[in-house]
């Protein structure tokens, strides 16, 4: 029996990316998956996109169209979009591939994301003073990375639309209710923390550190995340530092994302 090919999808709607940053994720992932593979983008505008991507309308939670912009992700969990089946892996628009995919497919598990406290730095007084608060986000995947079976959690997407509001009082994001939905049923597992660096937290030296020393990419990386700010277009354009911190050159970020530029 042939194996399903698998399914790299990303999302792009408004004016803040343009089809350059979906034509490069494209060639990034063409670059570091060394298997067939199907690349869906859903948007409100296909033009520009590289036509070997297979552009489609951006799918409806069910929620009305007004309710969608930041939950728009759920809809990505319907199990009745068309030729949507196996696995899929999820990429964001403003993440840098550096090295190979392939452990984002073959690793198991129902629903695998990155977990966004691995993003970040640690909070010692969260920990101390709101251990409960603490927790909770111990236990949120971070959606700029995550892979799972086409329609298998379509109950989420029902829940976020029978509870509309429940749900929208009770998490600030799609991330935070998908995690806590899918721990519940413990469906939910992170990436080695490796795998996925924070570019300010991760790739910029500490303090003091950033003005003498340039961002590194860390060992054991294959995709560096934009989390907060400096955006990934900051740092592009040589921009995003603060007076406590420098964000100096990074060209191996640089390379890896333009290196398609002829697809672009």
């Amino acid at each position: 029996m042939t194996p399903e090919i698998p399914t790299v999808a990303c999302m792009k709607w408004g004016t803040l990316y343009g089809p350059e940053y979906v034509n490069r994720l494209h060639a990034g992932v063409a670059r570091h998956l060394a298997r067939p593979f199907r690349f869906v983008c859903f948007t409100d505008d296909a033009q520009g996109l590289d036509p070997a991507i297979d552009a489609r309308p951006l799918p409806d939670t069910g929620a009305g169209a007004t309710r969608d912009s930041r939950w728009r992700k759920l809809a990505l969990l319907r199990d009745d979009l068309p030729d949507w089946r196996g696995t899929v892996l999820f990429l964001d628009l403003d993440v840098v591939i550096v090295a190979d995919l392939a452990p984002f497919l073959d690793t198991p598990g129902a629903f695998c994301a990155i977990r966004d406290a691995d993003l970040f730095r640690p909070r010692p007084l969260r920990r101390w003073f709101r251990p409960a608060r603490d927790a909770f986000y111990a236990r949120v995947a971070n959606t700029s990375v995550f892979r799972f079976e086409a329609g298998a959690h379509a109950d989420a997407l029902a829940r976020y639309v029978t509870d509309h509001d429940a749900v929208i009082a009770g998490y600030r994001n799609e991330q935070e209710f998908l995690s806590d939905h899918l721990h519940a049923q413990s469906q939910l597992q992170f990436w080695p923390a490796a795998w996925c660096a924070s570019f300010k937290n991760g790739c910029v030296p500490r303090g003091l550190a950033s003005f003498h020393q340039n961002p590194q990419c860390p060992a054991g990386t294959r995709i560096v995340v934009f989390a907060g700010r400096p955006k990934m277009s900051d740092v592009l354009a040589g921009r995003g530092g603060r007076w406590y911190r420098r964000i100096g050159p990074a060209p191996w970020l640089v390379a890896a994302w333009t290196a398609g530029d002829d697809h672009a």
